[in-house]
């Protein structure tokens, strides 16, 4: 079983929805990025996902461009990205960890040695935020064969032949946006996510996890209300900067909110 199936199963065990957070490695240097990595992880989070600094990060609002440019400005590059991760594996052998990035970093790498390098640095799934389904295929292979997870989007508005798609190519958890746009923070979510929750479901599509602008407890009940497996938080983290305590208590309080009532464990499959 990957590290991601052994989450789910046993967070279905507990009754709790899986909680991950989302930090820019090398923000604001990568000594701080590597304390702030393992609070996630204190704090409680189930998973933890992880961006590398780009200069074109266009699924991203202004907190988290704002986080990548602190960290490209101190200098952080790609294969400083991977020594904290080889790190944080040392440190947390069981957490699954994946990485958000974009098509440019993987391709100017080359896309099989950027796939087997971020395996190598333990790695469990990689997201490439910017490549549609249609163009998806040549990385989830190369994923694949490095022995990564192949993460993909979906949204309330994915039509079944591209859920389709997503079933076929991807692995891990399926990433389902809670609203249009960017990453970011808000007050409420809009969730009407059921109907694509059954698609995904019906085409096979790995368990659903939603993120873009959960930053508060009630966002992590509603959002697994909504039938969610999950959710990921992120810019409300970054917000915190380096204040490590500040992001343990915050992660403390959101994993809390997975705890599902009995029905609702019922309801959404979630009770064992």
């Amino acid at each position: 079983m990957s590290r991601y199936d052994e989450m789910f199963l046993r967070l279905k065990q507990r009754g709790e929805g899986a909680f991950g957070g989302f930090l820019m490695l090398g923000d604001p240097d990568l000594p701080t990025s590597a304390v702030l990595l393992d609070a996630l992880v204190e704090g409680g989070a189930d998973m933890v996902e992880v961006g590398i600094p780009f200069s074109d990060p266009v699924a991203d609002g202004p907190v988290i461009q704002a986080a990548a440019d602190r960290a490209l400005r101190a200098g952080v590059r790609v294969d400083d990205c991977f020594e904290l991760l080889r790190g944080f594996r040392q440190r947390h052998p069981a957490v699954p960890v994946g990485i958000l990035t974009y098509a440019n970093l993987a391709v100017a790498r080359g896309l099989d040695r950027f796939m087997t390098d971020a395996a190598a640095a333990g790695a469990d799934s990689i997201l490439v935020a910017d490549v549609p389904s249609l163009e998806a295929e040549r990385f989830s292979a190369a994923a694949r064969a490095a022995g990564l997870e192949f993460v993909m989007i979906a949204a309330p508005n994915t039509p079944e032949p591209v859920a389709r798609r997503i079933a076929a190519l991807s692995g891990g958890y399926t990433y389902c946006v809670a609203r249009a746009g960017v990453t970011g923070t808000g007050e409420t979510l809009a969730l009407d996510h059921a109907p694509l929750f059954a698609m995904l479901a019906e085409a096979g599509a790995p368990p659903p996890i939603l993120g873009f602008g959960i930053s508060t407890p009630a966002h992590v009940a509603q959002a697994l209300a909504s039938g969610a497996r999950g959710v990921i938080a992120g810019s409300a983290l970054v917000k915190l900067g380096a204040d490590a305590e500040g992001l343990r208590q915050l992660v403390s309080a959101m994993k809390d909110a997975t705890a599902l009532p009995r029905t609702e464990r019922e309801q959404n499959g979630h009770f064992a």
